[in-house]
């Protein structure tokens, strides 16, 4: 490898893509292809950056295998940083095992813990968390560490332990300073406003007020029975009630916990469960049928009983209901909670992140574009769709996938 080659890789390696430019712009080998095709990358130009990868792996001889399964890499970061959630992962497990047979553990632990930002932008928490564990990012440079506990953060966050994620988040600042490379830093500050963003409201005899990822955690800790409007479940402490399915049930669960103590009239639950302005016989036929699934589904945790008025939620340990609803009110929340990531994603990839169907979240996105809230470039497969981030809530409870709206 000459000296300009490898002056720009270390040039990208600080997080100097211009440096890397001002080196190689003008060869056409396959070495300054691939780190011409990086550099665009870190520039933000993903489709130059595609472009050039490609060609440098074509360009590549075949006794180049390791260089091969470097570009390979390379373009899967840029597909999992343009949220591309469907580019193939047997390509990615293929090149890391290339590098590993090769002696590259550098790169190859490169690619794990892009399997593992994948795993956890999918929701895949527990194979996350599994493969995160057998990745020890010592024998690396800083910046991997800080790729490693930004993960761990991430993976803490999205299970509700805020005393795991602030540690691991104090343990990437202090890799990324070591870094030296301002975009870890300004991605360690990012991710740490989540711990400091209402992340849910409380609901609560009449009242409402934002809570904050570690008051969420403490209470779900608590002995109080929590509605849960987030992840569509009711939970007692480690006891869950998933009625992420029955969205009619989990209607009904939440208009019952907001009026707790109280009792709710026929009426409002049939025009909160079904829609229907007035209750005539038919929808109080359907209200009662509903009302006994409810009553068995949340026989271990609740009682619901018929009042004089309509009916109420009694539960049968707890000594009260809250009712945690999402931090803003939108029905198409979890969509744009996604999007407040900033980066700019596809309708399919936003439907494996949310795991409904894409007819869905298409709908939801062309309900936002009409009211300027999203926006889209591109046609067909290419169109992409962002937004800049929603001030005043983070996302890391609407990630679960949404009622089924199909």
């Amino acid at each position: 490898m000459d000296s300009l080659i490898t002056a720009a890789a270390r040039a990208l390696a600080a997080g100097d893509p211009l440096g890397a430019l001002k080196r190689v712009a003008l060869r056409d080998d396959a070495s300054a292809l691939a780190l011409r095709g990086i550099a665009m990358a870190q520039l933000g130009d993903f489709v130059r950056a595609k472009a050039l990868l490609r060609s440098a792996a074509r360009t590549f001889g075949p006794n180049e295998a390791v260089a091969r399964a470097r570009c390979l890499v390379a373009e899967a970061e840029i597909a999992l940083v343009s949220r591309d959630l469907g580019w193939p992962e047997k390509a990615l497990a293929a090149a890391r095992a290339t590098l590993e047979e090769h002696g590259d553990q550098l790169n190859a632990a490169h690619a794990r813990y892009l399997e593992v930002r994948r795993l956890l932008l999918i929701g895949r928490l527990d194979e996350a968390a599994h493969m995160l564990a057998q990745l020890d990012p010592s024998p690396f440079p800083p910046a991997f560490t800080t790729v490693h506990e930004l993960v761990a953060a991430g993976i803490a966050m999205r299970r509700l332990r805020t005393k795991e994620a602030r540690a691991a988040l104090a343990r990437a600042d202090l890799a990324a300073r070591h870094a030296g490379i301002p975009a870890l830093r300004a991605e360690v500050e990012t991710a740490s406003l989540v711990l400091n963003t209402p992340a849910a409201r409380l609901i609560a005899g009449g009242d409402k007020r934002p809570l904050l990822l570690d008051e969420v955690e403490a209470l779900f800790r608590s002995r109080a029975l929590v509605v849960d409007a987030c992840r569509y479940v009711v939970r007692e402490e480690h006891l869950v009630v998933s009625l992420a399915t029955r969205p009619v049930l989990f209607a009904l669960a939440q208009t019952l916990g907001e009026a707790w103590p109280g009792d709710v009239s026929r009426e409002t639950l049939v025009a909160r469960a079904f829609g229907g302005k007035h209750a005539d016989e038919s929808h109080r036929a359907r209200l009662r049928v509903e009302v006994g699934r409810l009553r068995r589904m949340l026989r271990a945790l609740a009682e619901v009983s018929a009042t004089k008025q309509g009916f109420a939620l009694t539960p049968r340990r707890a000594s009260k209901v809250l009712v945690l609803a999402q931090p803003v009110e939108d029905e198409n929340v979890s969509v744009l909670a996604i999007l407040a990531d900033g980066e700019s994603w596809s309708s399919s990839a936003l439907a494996l992140a949310l795991g409904t169907s894409q007819r869905t979240v298409q709908r939801a996105l062309d309900s936002l574009a009409a009211s300027g809230r999203v926006q889209s470039f591109g046609r067909a497969r290419a169109q992409r769709w962002m937004t800049p981030p929603v001030p005043g809530f983070t996302t890391t409870l609407l990630l679960p996938a949404p009622l089924p709206n199909d």
